[in-house]
């Protein structure tokens, strides 16, 4: 009886250990540090700072992140995804997001046709992501900014743009008025680094 009782536990356990080394768990998104609004030929582009990871141990691609950004009864669609450090930007075509998971810079922009402008208000903003084998895509992350009537002028000189900063402190974001470099350079190889931030 013990041997067998033994044999039933070890089993167990090898199942328990084949269950967590091969299961895929689900992809998440940490609460952006940085957000930012900005301007490149003329167009919007929303820059994010965080960290992809995964929940199993097999991890999952990435085939796509794109955001919905809603200004009161305005939608608009930012489908274009690039990744990567400044100056070293990638478009977005698959992301490999294991346990350990990978903190990266990510950049988004309309479609060229679009009509959308950062005008002041209140802006919802999700992240969705379409998971390699899952039919539908993902919500990873929703963020609520305030851009202020005074910050809108900004986006009249193309290096400049609005830096939203999370406070834990205070549970939100704190905007402000910042640079960036690469303005005006082209989609296909654009990124328009991130934000000078102080003391950077």
């Amino acid at each position: 009886m013990i041997s067998v009782m033994i044999s039933v536990v070890s089993l167990l356990l090898s199942l328990t250990v084949a269950w967590f080394t091969f299961r895929r768990g689900s992809v998440g998104m940490t609460r952006p540090a940085l957000v930012g609004f900005l301007s490149e030929e003329g167009q919007p582009k929303i820059f994010m700072r965080s960290l992809l990871y995964a929940t199993g141990k097999r991890g999952h691609i990435i085939e796509s992140l794109y955001l919905k950004a809603r200004r009161g009864q305005v939608l608009q669609v930012f489908d274009f995804w690039m990744y990567g450090e400044s100056r070293a930007e990638l478009i977005g075509s698959g992301l490999k997001v294991g346990e350990d998971g990978i903190a990266s810079n990510h950049y988004f922009l309309p479609p060229k046709d679009a009509s959308f402008q950062f005008l002041a208000g209140r802006y919802v903003i999700e992240v969705h992501a379409k998971i390699l084998a899952q039919r539908k895509p993902i919500v990873l992350s929703t963020v609520e900014l305030v851009l202020s009537e005074e910050f809108t002028m900004a986006f009249a000189d193309p290096s400049m743009g609005v830096l939203f900063t999370w406070t834990p402190e205070s549970g939100g974001y704190r905007s402000d008025l910042n640079t960036h470099r690469g303005a005006g350079r082209a989609r296909s190889v654009s990124g328009a680094g991130p934000f000078t931030l102080p003391g950077g």
